[in-house]
């Protein structure tokens, strides 16, 4: 068999990830193997942090449109299902962050929602 020479291909897959490493604690940046199990665990942790940090911001925004919704003196269930059927489509970002900043323009879409 011919025999194979990885010089430069290895040398380049090993600096991909000691650099992807860099900013991790002690051998976990300096060693290759070390970094390159640490590599993975943090690529996999960072993708299942992108999909919770979806939900975590779609629980606070409920969380804040129902806070919101009571003071008004009606729920957050409630104050959905009537904005539905008004056919009023505005995500739950956008209704949160109106009922923070410009409070006067969601007291009067829940009025509205009420009748």
């Amino acid at each position: 068999m011919v025999r194979v020479k990885r010089g430069n291909v290895a040398r380049k897959r090993r600096k991909k990830i000691l650099k992807l490493a860099s900013g991790f604690k002690g051998a976990h940046s300096k060693l290759f193997r070390v970094a390159n199990q640490q590599v993975n665990k943090s690529l996999r942790y960072s993708y299942v942090g992108r999909k919770l940090k979806k939900r975590r911001f779609r629980r606070l925004w409920i969380l804040r449109l129902n806070a919101a919704s009571r003071e008004e003196g009606l729920n957050y269930s409630k104050l959905v299902n009537s904005l539905k059927l008004l056919r009023i489509q505005l995500n739950r970002k956008s209704l949160s962050q109106l009922a923070m900043i410009d409070n006067d323009a969601f007291k009067r879409l829940v009025a509205s929602s009420r009748v």
